[in-house]
């Protein structure tokens, strides 16, 4: 059987980042996550391309024309692409996006940034896909204050920020993660995105993530599967995803495959999280390329080809984990499995 081509592999580089240094364990550089990247192969496939946090020390959202032109360069020798990146939306560079009228004005301006870096990537050749993720980087706890009016004005700093990416070209993806306010069960994501009300506003879908709305961990009201579930009633699993993905999948521009065991972790501004797991992780409670057709495919079991990449996420590994060739093999291996299964030729 010829192998599917699309959607194309990537591998995410901010994992390097999130929960690394101040006190923990040190960032990975941009360098060794490349190679690591690069290195990765399986039956003769490799990871087609990268995700991109625009963070400091990997890559800046300042970043000069020239240094992007180095960037393009050192990307293009793994023969690598570039896809989705991510906007450093959060404080004290950016703000809430339902804070004060300063906090809000810093959050779009981080995404003009972006947008822009963006821009300047796809102009060099080496981005031919991808969107730019947000959150609202305010906690749940915060917005529960006041839901309606926290809402709207999540929303109101949302159709802002997609006017300036507009103007690049770019379209908006809202992390569906349940660490953030207005954005952390699958209703209030809903609720979020209609009051938006723009083109180029969507939903980034993870697999880890976006699971535990499943389970209403900050949003109990909200939770599909009950309360006692039994993890080994794979129909009822299988019902709650139908649901879920059958409200969100129709605004679903970016997917981030992963895997997770049924528990939350996190710290600092991701506390209460999805638990990425390893692949081959013996107490995941998803079938990966099983589950991720629920997003990739319609209710008719026909592809959406909503989007023409795909990404691992795997957050919050030990680094003496992600420094392993064969974490990144195990990783390919099912991301293959995916797009066996769910892609396309092209």
């Amino acid at each position: 059987m010829k192998e599917n081509n699309y959607p194309k592999l990537h591998n995410a580089t901010w994992p390097g980042i999130v929960g690394k240094g101040d006190g923990s364990e040190p960032i990975i550089p941009f360098d060794t996550l490349l190679e690591m990247t690069a290195a990765a192969e399986v039956n003769g496939v490799k990871f087609d391309g990268i995700d991109i946090g625009l963070f400091d020390p990997h890559v800046p959202v300042d970043s000069s024309d020239d240094d992007l032109k180095r960037l393009v360069e050192k990307v293009a020798s793994y023969n690598l692409e570039i896809g989705s990146l991510v906007a450093p939306i959060w404080p004290p560079s950016g703000g809430s996006a339902m804070g004060s009228k300063e906090d809000r004005a810093r959050f779009v301006e981080q995404v003009r940034k972006s947008c822009s870096v963006g821009k300047r990537l796809r102009d060099l050749g080496i981005r031919p896909n991808g969107v730019v993720r947000i959150d609202s980087a305010c906690s749940p706890e915060d917005w529960a204050k006041d839901p309606a009016g926290n809402t709207k004005l999540i929303a109101q700093t949302f159709r802002e920020a997609c006017d300036v990416a507009a103007d690049y070209g770019e379209k908006l993806a809202a992390e569906g993660e349940i660490c953030w306010g207005g954005m952390h069960s699958w209703k209030a994501m809903l609720d979020t995105l209609e009051a938006t009300d723009r083109p180029n506003i969507g939903f980034q879908a993870d697999m880890s993530h976006t699971f535990l709305y499943l389970l209403g961990y900050n949003s109990p009201e909200d939770r599909i599967l009950p309360a006692d579930f039994d993890w080994k009633d794979r129909e009822a699993l299988t019902a709650g995803l139908r649901k879920l993905t059958a409200a969100l999948r129709p605004w679903t521009i970016d997917f981030h495959v992963a895997q997770n065991d049924g528990t939350v972790h996190g710290s600092g501004s991701h506390d209460k999280t999805g638990r990425h797991c390893l692949a081959s992780d013996p107490n995941g409670k998803l079938d990966i390329a099983t589950d991720a057709g629920f997003w990739l495919r319609d209710e008719k079991g026909e592809l959406t080809k909503a989007f023409r990449h795909i990404c691992w996420d795997g957050c919050m590994f030990p680094n003496a984990v992600m420094t392993q060739p064969k974490t990144w093999n195990d990783i390919l291996a099912a991301m293959i499995a995916v797009r066996q299964q769910h892609g396309w030729q092209e």
